[in-house]
């Protein structure tokens, strides 16, 4: 099992939109709080979108080697 890129960079996406969340909320800078939420979300996504794709490569990876058992 490894992490893949979808789910390093939806991690980070999403680390990265909840700070402009915060700095949007205490600045009362409503735009950059939008902005922010949007991309926690989008990272969010990005992340599970990532951690289905390798859940699926790893059930292919265990039944290829269950195949190639004698």
């Amino acid at each position: 099992m490894s992490i893949n890129r979808n789910e390093v960079e939806g991690k980070v996406r999403k680390a990265v939109g909840v700070v402009k969340e915060k700095l949007g909320r205490a600045s009362d800078d409503q735009d950059l709080e939008a902005q922010g939420s949007a991309e926690r979300t989008a990272g969010g996504f990005q992340a599970g979108v990532g951690k289905v794709a390798r859940k699926v490569t790893d059930a292919v990876d265990d039944v290829a080697d269950d195949l190639s058992k004698p």
